[in-house]
């Protein structure tokens, strides 16, 4: 992309993606470089300015990258708002020329390039990152896309049916819509442990899409939604893995495609919205809430079964319905239910119930990086308990999750 890019040379802090954010917001492109390993990454050269952000004990692998560059030295520091501000605009005077326009329009002249006259195979998930992306592809190949929603019977209730409705009616569009329950829980008996769940149900998204391309045809590129947040979560060389995306960690080694297209990747979730509205998405559809690639599995706690996701479904169901009956549906980021491992004493028609614990989740955040718990109003939380306790069978408790991230994260695997 042809812009002023600052280069955030990380040192293994924490706060380099809020730095990243912060400079983004300023519309100015940056990208974070590991200290450790700049010296293979030659683009850090053609930086107009430095930050530098992390701890002091840890090396430059060149010593003297941009040595005559303007550089702003946040290590063992808290970034500030109006210190970056100052650094970009007074010190370096750049001219904040990123915009999510000129993202648009190089991104679609970048897949026109790469993807040529192949074809691509989309995996939509319906949620806002996929959409974006597929409006990016469709903008930028047309009919050479193809959109595969699969159904893994890992979703919230009704919604393979609207996802796919909700396409059909606003993109002209090929979309494939694949049952693939039998198989995801075939893989998921007897597996708790919630990496090795995200890995199963990552390889095979994979295998499922490598069918579907045989199917079609030849089929160059698989296309995905995957965005930063994604990348920093699932390990890189300078962050630890917090939890592996299905979509980044949980791919497998080996897949029949000749490469991945992510058009989004290297966008915060902010970002991805702002680009989805610049395209003409509507707005209902670019304000999702955001759904996990591995869907309910993940908050499906301990093995994943029919019955567990059923129960599951309809709590979610109930909660996400009280929470639009109350009208906080727009001022809440992200808002579901989860089904605990933990069974607990309870008293249904006046005899002794031993059933399922609910949790609840409610968080606002702007690019999922960190994420503050809603103070939800207790007669609503009261409702949905109540709801939820008297019609889902075998729930006999209902508990609230007031947890920040850090130091939790925003789902519970």
């Amino acid at each position: 992309m042809k812009h002023e890019m600052v280069a955030i040379i990380d040192f293994g802090g924490e706060n380099n993606q809020v730095i990243a954010r912060l400079v983004r917001g300023m519309n100015v492109y940056c990208k974070v470089f590991n200290a450790k390993t700049i010296a293979e990454r030659p683009e850090v050269n053609n930086a107009k300015a430095l930050i530098f952000t992390g701890k002091a004990d840890c090396a430059c692998a060149s010593g003297t990258i941009g040595i005559n560059l303007p550089s702003l030295n946040l290590i063992n520091r808290e970034p500030d708002a109006a210190e970056i501000k100052a650094f970009l605009f007074d010190t370096c005077k750049l001219a904040a020329d990123w915009t999510t326009d000129d993202f648009v329009n190089e991104t679609v002249a970048q897949l026109k390039e790469t993807v040529g006259d192949g074809k691509v195979l989309l995996a939509l998930s319906g949620g806002v990152d996929s959409t974006v992306c597929a409006a990016l592809i469709n903008k930028a190949v047309g009919k050479n896309l193809t959109c595969v929603f699969v159904d893994t019977g890992l979703m919230r209730l009704h919604e393979g049916d609207e996802v796919v409705s909700m396409f059909k009616e606003k993109f002209d569009m090929d979309i494939i819509r694949v049952d693939a329950e039998a198989r995801f829980l075939a893989k998921l008996k007897g597996v708790d442990e919630p990496e090795r769940k995200r890995k199963i149900i990552g390889e095979e998204f994979i295998r499922v899409f490598e069918e579907e391309a045989k199917k079609i045809g030849k089929v160059d590129f698989l296309a995905q939604g995957t965005i930063y947040p994604d990348i920093i979560e699932s390990g890189t060389d300078s962050s630890a893995v917090v939890k592996s995306h299905h979509n980044v960690g949980g791919l497998p080694d080996v897949i029949d495609f000749k490469a991945l297209v992510e058009p989004v990747l290297e966008l915060f979730k902010d970002e991805v919205r702002k680009v989805g509205l610049a395209l003409g998405v509507p707005d209902k559809m670019v304000n999702r809430q955001p759904f996990p690639g591995p869907g309910l599995g993940v908050r499906c706690l301990g093995e994943v079964n029919k019955e567990k996701l059923d129960i599951l479904r309809q709590a979610d169901f109930i909660f996400r319905d009280e929470i639009a009956k109350a009208g906080l549906d727009k001022s809440i980021w992200q808002y579901f239910a989860i089904l605990t491992n933990v069974r607990s004493v309870g008293v249904r028609n006046h005899a002794r119930a031993y059933g399922h614990t609910i949790a609840l989740r409610a968080v606002n955040t702007v690019d999922a990086m960190t994420a503050e718990w809603v103070k939800i109003p207790y007669e609503v939380l009261e409702k949905a308990a109540t709801r939820i306790t008297d019609e889902v069978v075998d729930v006999n408790r209902v508990v609230y999750d007031i947890t920040a991230k850090p130091p939790g994260t925003i789902e519970w695997e």
